[in-house]
């Protein structure tokens, strides 16, 4: 079986977030970035294969040479090979396609990415993939097992869990869940060494179009004052939750 999974450079989740230009572009300085945390619960589940089944892993990922740090780190958890598209992430449909091709030409059985990137939070490129790919999809995913061509996933609906009996190829959006937190792992010095050893193959984009573009950002409006109200005095709590909040 050979497994590419998608991984994104986002930003570390304890980051301060500025924006430059007018607020119309992030602000990169004194960032750290990381492996989008659902991708990372992803390819811990495709090490899990490579280890139990003996599948190969590649990892790609679309983004300029800043981002080769994170698929460097995705290299020395244990994947075999990496790719990087050498293009600006600025569209999902354009990362999408953009992986399409690499999916293409790779000729891989099983597609893992992250339900979604913790930094746009768009949730459209693993569905957008397998449409291109024309192959089965299964988003939410929180279980997988593979024997043979066949698949059981397992994702998460509204109120429960749905198990899905599938085939390969497969594309899945993955999530918390695919693996325990406690899975994860941390490279460790031998993974480093050697994974300036694997390959990191830099590819340039198809072309492709971008029918969606950033405008503007703005973060979300700091918190008001909190006002404290004796236990007792029932009547006060009543009389502002009605004339300031406006909630009754």
């Amino acid at each position: 079986m050979k497994i590419l999974v998608c991984i994104s450079n986002v930003p570390d989740t304890t980051s301060k977030i500025n924006f430059t230009e007018g607020d119309t572009k992030f602000d990169t300085n004194g960032v750290q970035f990381v492996i989008n945390p659902n991708d990372e619960f992803g390819l811990t589940r495709a090490m899990w294969f490579k280890e139990k089944q003996g599948a190969a892993v590649h990892v790609a990922t679309v983004g300029g040479a800043q981002t080769e740090p994170t698929i460097r780190k995705a290299l020395a958890i244990g994947a075999d090979e990496a790719i990087r598209v050498n293009a600006e992430p600025s569209d999902g449909f354009f990362v999408a396609k953009q992986l399409a091709e690499v999916v293409k030409n790779g000729g891989y059985d099983l597609v893992i990415a992250g339900r979604e990137s913790i930094d746009y939070n768009g949730g459209m490129v693993p569905g957008m993939l397998a449409t291109l790919l024309d192959m089965n999809f299964v988003n939410t995913c929180i279980g997988l097992e593979i024997d043979g061509n066949n698949a059981i996933a397992m994702r998460e609906i509204d109120g429960g869990k749905e198990k899905i009996n599938t085939t390969l190829p497969l594309v899945i959006g993955g999530q918390k869940g695919l693996v325990q937190e406690s899975d994860l792992r941390i490279p460790n010095m031998r993974g480093i060494m050697m994974a300036r050893q694997k390959a990191l193959n830099v590819i340039e984009p198809v072309e492709a179009p971008q029918p969606t573009q950033d405008q503007k950002f703005e973060k979300p409006a700091p918190k008001g004052a909190v006002k404290l109200i004796d236990a007792d005095n029932v009547g006060e709590l009543v009389a502002l939750l009605h004339n300031e909040a406006k909630v009754i």
